[in-house]
């Protein structure tokens, strides 16, 4: 048997060794998507009498960077754009082409389709127009880019503490419950009122800061509940390493390495991102998918409280009692 003088520096050691190991995987998680930005398919339409001749310009100097669509004309481009069909549109015109951008959607994407349309017509200058724009206090949306990683660490720190302080598993439940909806008012009212990060409807940004809070919150709170504090470290992981960078805040999915940024959309922060994105400035346009995605997760959260909450039967004393999940 070792002797415990022992213990202690082998302890030490392999804590060192394993915070190191962290460190490393939360550098690559965070720099490596940001390092590799490029477009990827990302969604282009091209319109007008030389939409075709566009087209082919744009595959021979960037294979694989868009995936173009071509439109009867502009109107039908700036469709395409307020549905969130596309992220930009270059139009053809007998004077030379013009560029039409949504920078709500990627302010990052309309910079690189108004450097590359300038770049199509050589030294003219050329018009952009900007159909869907962010809010004007904050056009290059740094502060909306801003907002996925306090969501996610209030939203882990709130599933810790439940967990940690609260012995009914019930009533964590109904904590993270109050804490979703206390928190999408009061953060919405931020972002809002005082930052002016999103503009739209309070109630409906408030409702989907909400859901956003339920899903990182309660899945984390859940797994506690289920398989005790390893779920713990297993959710705030999952959120942090993966869910924040590939969240696509402040690019967009198709600027991610591939298949991450497609990953990064099925997990909440990156599906609460997109969701904020259609809610805010383009009157809920292609909301269905993330709102499925959270709707999935938060469905996922309870599973995991009633499994939690027969865990906690199982193994409670006959004499306590809880209300329907209990500890």
């Amino acid at each position: 048997m070792m002797e415990p003088s022992m213990k202690s520096p082998i302890r030490a050691l392999g804590l060192a060794l394993a915070a190191t190991a962290l460190q490393a995987v939360m550098v690559i998680a965070f720099a490596w998507p940001s390092s590799h930005i490029a477009p990827r398919d990302v969604p282009l339409v091209v319109a007008g009498p030389q939409a075709s001749t566009l087209a082919r310009t744009l595959e021979q100097r960037q294979p694989g960077a868009f995936d173009i669509k071509q439109r009867a004309d502009e109107a039908a481009a700036r469709r395409a754009l307020a549905d969130r069909k596309a992220y930009g549109a270059i139009v053809s015109t007998p004077t030379g082409p013009h560029v039409i951008v949504a920078s709500a959607a990627s302010p990052l994407i309309s910079q690189q389709l108004t450097q590359l349309a300038q770049q199509l017509s050589g030294a003219k200058p050329v018009p952009v127009q900007d159909a869907v724009a962010a809010d004007p206090d904050d056009p290059r949306g740094t502060g909306f880019g801003t907002m996925a990683l306090p969501l996610i660490m209030s939203g882990i720190a709130g599933a810790v503490l439940m967990t940690l302080l609260i012995r009914s598993v019930f009533w964590r439940l109904v904590g993270v419950l109050a804490f979703a909806v206390f928190g999408g008012l009061a953060t919405t009212l931020i972002s809002q009122n005082w930052l002016s990060l999103l503009p739209g409807s309070y109630w409906e940004i408030a409702g989907v800061t909400a859901l956003a809070i339920v899903t990182v919150s309660g899945t984390v709170a859940g797994l506690g509940a289920a398989i005790g504090r390893a779920g713990l470290g297993l959710g705030a992981l999952t959120f942090l390493l993966l869910g924040n960078p590939l969240s696509a805040a402040t690019s967009a999915p198709e600027l991610l390495p591939q298949p991450w940024g497609e990953i990064g959309q099925v997990l909440p922060p990156g599906a609460a991102v997109t969701l904020f994105r259609s809610v805010a400035f383009f009157d809920g346009a292609n909301a269905t998918t993330p709102l499925i995605i959270l709707g999935a997760w938060s469905a996922a959260a309870l599973l995991l409280f009633a499994i939690g909450g027969l865990r906690s039967v199982r193994g409670a004393p006959a004499r306590e009692h809880e209300p329907a999940l209990v500890s």
